[in-house]
């Protein structure tokens, strides 16, 4: 679906690694250096708590010196609008989304001249295809007879996280690598790693996630499973890693699309599984069909624990990474957090997916309190009669929107990144009994809430202006609004007034 971009932005360098992105930081005075020594258990995850609570997120974090370990951790990298921009090399989080509306307004060719006109585009797009070299800096250290994760400085974020044999920490920023192994699609998620000692973790990927769907198939042939576990990168790799793609689209080729330039990849010395080569830490290793093992609590995104569950395990055979290692840790939990504002981009940047099957969709506000699976506001060009309830049936229908729990629909004058004016709208236009409607099906793995383990109910209102044949039976009241004459006049007299 990127084969027909137009480039339009600003040509800039890409990041060459996650140290040039946080340097930039620095320089802008958007990075906060702690000198004094600090603790991985619970001590890194308080300090970024508190600074991410701060107005705008705060500032990014840098921990020089880490109780345990000789490597420094940064957190807190993307947590504001303006950071995350800066992540993605934007002016503003629609700026993607642009790039992208671009690509899919292109007419297919009817002419030969209409054809030969795309082959520049082509070229272009070519450049963005995964890049392999043959040396990279993640492979400057080489741990293959003794690999030892203890060594470095993994946090405890809650204190309830883990149990009560091990210390509770989890590689939180994690890349997790697997192929297909039908198809040799190569995969790229941002699972939790539960630390169990120096050689093993739980591997928390979710029935719905393409790690686990590869998993599932190596299982039923009876094979050990090869995954690699990459820890840093330039922000757009580490960003995409985490974006909601279609199984199709490769998570490297669309970092490459994002950062104008193809990701450098390196074969991993265990298995033939590719990484970025400017990764900071990686972990190979395997997965043996049928290994499970209690993985959790862990406090997440939602606000609330996750409860210990049955995960595969992964066995480490071989750790690389750079000689100056810098590690990267997210803390998540109640919002906002560093992960709400890339949810945010999420749902700029992918908006004119959704309106591939949904046109009439005008904008669409996943507010960081439905931590981004629960609640949508989505507002539309409404056409006919049950146009609103077609599309809360439609989104649950579609990808991870089947997970919202709630759905609001409201018409397209309606401004929904404006809440205060969003809900004042809903509030006035709903007829509970009329404009309700409920559904079952699919939830989220961290859904707490419902009786069943990723099953149970779901909630859509259609507050949108009610038409006869939708049973409103009276005339629909007109909004207020000033005359702009009377405006402009009150405008012009302000100070007049004594005001």
């Amino acid at each position: 679906m990127l084969l027909y971009i137009s480039l339009i932005l600003e040509d800039k360098m890409a990041y060459k690694d996650l140290r040039e992105f946080i340097n930039l930081l620095d320089q802008k005075r958007l990075l906060h250096r702690i000198p004094v020594e600090v603790d991985p258990i619970l001590e890194i995850s308080a300090i970024t708590d508190r600074m991410c609570k701060s107005p705008d997120g705060g500032k990014a974090l840098f921990f020089e010196k880490v109780k345990g370990s000789e490597y420094p951790v940064v957190t807190n990298l993307f947590g504001s609008f303006e950071r995350m921009a800066l992540a993605l090399q934007i002016n503003k989080l629609d700026d993607v989304a642009v790039r992208i509306e671009e690509l899919l307004n292109q007419a297919p060719p009817k002419t030969l001249m209409e054809k030969l006109s795309l082959l520049p585009k082509l070229f272009e797009f070519s450049k963005y295809l995964p890049k392999r070299v043959k040396n990279a800096p993640c492979q400057e250290v080489i741990e293959r007879d003794k690999p030892d994760l203890s060594k470095f400085p993994i946090i405890k974020c809650w204190p309830g996280d883990g149990q009560p044999a091990d210390e509770g920490r989890f590689i939180t920023f994690p890349m997790v690598f697997t192929k297909d192994p039908e198809t040799g699609r190569p995969n790229c998620g941002m699972y939790r790693i539960h630390i169990y000692d120096k050689t093993t973790t739980g591997m928390h990927w979710h029935i719905h996630k393409d790690g686990a769907r590869h998993y599932d198939k190596y299982k039923k042939m009876g094979k050990q499973m090869p995954a690699v576990i990459a820890v840093g990168s330039d922000p757009s790799v580490i960003y995409a890693s985490s974006a909601p793609l279609p199984e199709a689209i490769d998570e490297m080729l669309f970092a490459g699309f994002l950062r104008k330039e193809p990701v450098e990849m390196v074969k991993c010395i265990t298995s033939d599984i590719e990484v970025p080569a400017n990764s900071e830490l990686v972990i190979e290793g395997y997965l043996e069909p049928g290994e499970m093992r209690t993985e959790g609590p862990f406090g997440d995104h939602t606000g609330f624990y996750s409860a210990a569950d049955l995960y595969p395990v992964f066995h480490a055979t071989c750790i690389t990474h750079k000689k100056d290692m810098i590690y990267p840790a997210t803390v998540v939990g109640k919002p906002p957090m560093e992960d709400c504002y890339m949810g945010k981009a999420t749902e700029r940047i992918f908006l004119p997916l959704i309106r591939l099957d949904f046109p009439e969709i005008k904008d669409i506000n996943l507010p960081m309190e439905g931590v981004f699976h629960n609640f949508a506001i989505i507002s539309i060009k409404k056409s006919y009669p049950g146009h609103a309830k077609k599309i809360l049936h439609g989104l649950w229908g579609k990808g991870q929107m089947m997970f919202a729990k709630l759905l609001i629909v409201v018409d397209d004058d309606v401004d929904v990144q404006d809440l205060s004016y969003t809900a004042w709208r809903v509030l006035n236009n709903v007829d509970w009994k009329r404009d309700t409607v409920f559904a079952d099906g699919p939830l989220d793995d961290l859904d707490h809430a419902a009786n069943w383990p990723r099953y149970g109910s779901k909630m859509g209102i259609d507050a949108t202006r009610k038409t006869k044949e939708e049973g409103m039976m009276r005339e629909w009241p007109d909004e207020l609004f000033m005359s702009e004459e009377i405006k402009k006049l009150v405008e012009a007299r302000w100070k007049e007034y004594g005001f």
